[in-house]
């Protein structure tokens, strides 16, 4: 896996080891990032980061900030080192997503202009009813959802719908704020 673009392209990112964790494909995210575009000074947030390869792909393309929010420590640890990597700096923060966006949602101050969510696979169907409720506390007005899921067990967001696409048994959504 390495970074597609930007500033850190060709990079070589570590995954954690273990089946637990699954990075987004590069050509995945090369498309991704190709229907985002300019994504210069924008706050990012990478839910379920895993090896962080979402967010630090965003930083590598011009985004100023980003926070990740993942609970597994093998993971955490590669979303360190990744970072040190590439020389970035960036909030990494052991969490429970939901949990996470009820904080951040009553505190009223995180303001992000795009959020990636790729949870497990086989969670995905259950948490859509959360980050739908819980996502529009923590966006910023113009910001968009990046999602990813299995085509067969869809995480659904009841947000508004920009973009849909099917990679192979991936599939990727991105929702608008409002």
């Amino acid at each position: 896996m390495r970074v597609v673009a930007g500033k850190h392209r060709g990079r070589r990112l570590h995954s954690p080891a273990g089946a637990t964790t699954r990075p987004t494909a590069d050509r995945v995210r090369e498309a991704v990032f190709s229907i985002l575009g300019p994504l210069d000074g924008l706050n990012v947030l990478d839910l379920y980061a895993g090896s962080g390869a979402l967010g630090i792909e965003a930083l590598s393309r011009g985004a100023a900030a980003a926070t990740f929010v993942e609970h597994d420590r093998a993971a955490l640890a590669t979303i360190e080192a990744n970072l040190t990597t590439i020389g970035e700096r960036a909030s990494v923060l052991r969490r429970d997503v939901v949990s996470y966006l009820e904080a951040v949602a009553v505190q009223d101050s995180a303001q992000f202009d795009v959020v990636f969510a790729d949870p497990p696979y086989s969670s995905a169907g259950l948490i859509g009813e959360h980050l739908s409720r819980l996502l529009p506390g923590v966006l910023a007005s113009e910001a968009r959802i990046v999602t990813e899921s299995d085509k067969r067990n869809p995480l659904l967001l009841d947000l508004p719908l920009e973009s849909e696409r099917i990679y192979g048994g991936t599939r990727i959504v991105i929702h608008n704020a409002h």
